[in-house]
């Protein structure tokens, strides 16, 4: 029994997928060479050598279980391998994020699962080590033989395979793995010397009375589109609604007196750490971990919205999602923030989504722009829209701006439909729900430019593309972004800059990297 558990848990261990696209039959049809060779190495070693080993060799296996589930969870996620030194603080924002769509219940039943059984798996393969080097003499040999003959066949066919798929069955991987690990979490090190530097840099946007002349007097509105991603466009499976809804948005805030440009760019992230875009595309810098996130918070590099304050716009934030202290806001230089509590919503939530962009955008009016406005000064807001939030159910649908009021409106809305463990056990339902949250945003962000831009600046963005599960593997990081204004001159000065006109970019269209955008929003709207 303990020789069984010794092979089944290491086995296991060792040939398990890194990758949720992986997993397929020929994925364990291997022979791990590290299995045998440990075997016989404990079976020969003196006892308490070999207990040694057995807890060095316990403490390899549970790291390789672990690394390679959060490797699973973070691919899936964020199509990326799970990085030890940048992602253990995403614990926290990942328990929000399973609670919100499954429920807390749900949720923690679920990770406490999955924690008893990788303990006990550990527990077991330790066990079962100390009860095989226990062995008498000739178990221990029946062992040593068995382990031997399976080291064997797995060299012969490492050498002599008449195949390329049973030359590849035998290999010895675990160590060049965690080896791996170990080189990412060095780089990464590395990188944050990297960015340290680049904070340190010189930073000299215009300054003085010519900063920001071209848009003087007038509202500044940055919106990020949750989950608003490329794929949302260009996907066969999306751009038939979404591609219609950006040309009727284009005709219908055309019919208000507004012109628009749009482009593509490419997001620091993907999946999820929307905090990462907001932070990349403020400061101009390339922000693409919880690490050099976090280090931007305490520097000294002024954020775009930071500049349009000292350049004597009203900032605020307008951020349905943060629900508890957001002490981060301090480093972006806002007069005001509207959070979930500030922003007085009164109707049920829709799951994870705290509230509707249409009642955000609402509040932000009633909250925000005019009570900043009441001394003359103009407006820099950053608004952040989380309908098209995962889970994606439910879909909220625009009703009449006048009947928003406290949005206890949207309960009927917020209750219908499917609960996300039934609308998640369909991948092709997911889909479907995830672009109709999409072209609900897009809808009533149109109608809210028509209804309320008055003279308004708008830029319009991604945060990021959704998860794998969305737009499959490889797809691009690339978000459109769209300048929306009543001044024609000032939106053609983006055409130059890799836009297009209109609010569909064009497939052709170069991907500027996020950062760009800060220096170029402070040199177009500067220019005379």
């Amino acid at each position: 029994m303990a020789a069984i558990l010794f092979v089944a848990v290491a086995f296991i261990a060792l040939t398990l997928p890194d990758h949720p696209g992986a997993f397929s039959a020929n994925a364990f049809m291997r022979l791990p060479l590290e299995l045998p060779l440990l075997g016989i190495v404990l079976l020969i070693l003196p006892r308490r050598l070999a207990l040694g080993l057995g807890v060095l060799a316990t403490a390899v296996v549970v790291a390789l279980l672990f690394l390679k589930i959060a490797d699973i969870g973070v691919q899936s996620a964020f199509q990326r391998r799970f990085n030890p030194y940048l992602d253990i603080k995403m614990l926290s924002d990942g328990w929000n994020l399973l609670s919100g769509t499954v429920g807390s219940w749900v949720a923690g039943s679920a990770i406490a699962a999955g924690v008893t059984v990788f303990l006990l798996l550990g527990y077991l393969f330790f066990w079962s080590t100390t009860i095989l080097i226990r062995f008498g003499a000739p178990g221990r040999r029946r062992m040593i033989m068995g382990f031997a003959v399976l080291l064997i066949i797995g060299f012969a066919l490492q050498q002599f395979a008449p195949t390329p798929f049973l030359a590849r069955v035998a290999g010895a991987n675990a160590f060049g793995y965690l080896s791996q690990r170990l080189d990412l979490v060095s780089r990464s090190v590395a990188d944050m010397r990297i960015f340290e530097a680049e904070l340190q840099g010189t930073d000299k946007p215009v300054t003085g009375e010519g900063l920001f002349q071209a848009v003087a007097g007038r509202d500044i509105i940055l919106v990020f589109i949750e989950s608003y991603g490329r794929s949302a466009i260009e996907d066969p499976r999306y751009g038939a609604l979404i591609a219609p809804r950006l040309t009727a948005v284009e005709e219908q805030i055309a019919a208000a007196g507004f012109h628009a440009a749009s482009g593509w760019n490419l997001s620091p992230t993907v999946g999820g750490l929307s905090w990462l875009a907001h932070g990349t595309f403020l400061s101009g810098l390339w922000v693409d971990s919880q690490a050099r996130y976090d280090r931007l918070m305490i520097s000294q590099r002024p954020s775009l919205n930071r500049l349009f304050r000292e350049a004597g716009w009203k900032t605020t934030a307008v951020m349905p999602a943060i629900t508890m202290d957001w002490p981060e806001g301090a480093y972006y230089g806002y007069d005001q923030i509207l959070a979930h509590k500030d922003l007085g919503y009164q109707g049920r939530p829709f799951n994870w989504v705290t509230m509707p962009d249409q009642y955000t955008l609402s509040a932000f009016e009633r909250l925000g722009r005019i009570p900043l406005k009441r001394d003359g000064s103009n407006v820099m807001a950053e608004i952040a829209l989380i309908s098209s939030h995962a889970p994606w159910t439910p879909v909220a649908t625009l009703i009449d701006w006048d009947d928003v009021g406290d949005g206890s409106i949207f309960t009927p809305q917020a209750e219908s439909g499917d609960p996300p463990s039934v609308v998640w056990a369909d991948p092709e339902r997911v889909r479907a729900q995830y672009v109709l949250t999409v072209d609900y945003a897009l809808h009533t962000l149109g109608d809210y430019i028509a209804r309320f831009g008055d003279d308004a600046v708008f830029i319009i963005l991604g945060d990021h593309q959704p998860a794998a599960i969305i737009t499959g593997p490889d797809a691009s990081r690339a978000v459109p972004i769209h300048v929306v204004s009543r001044d024609r001159s000032l939106v053609d000065r983006f055409l130059p800059e890799g836009f297009a006109q209109g609010m569909v970019p064009g497939s052709d269209l170069p991907e500027r990297p996020m950062n760009d955008m800060r220096e170029m929003v402070i040199r177009l709207f500067s220019q005379p």
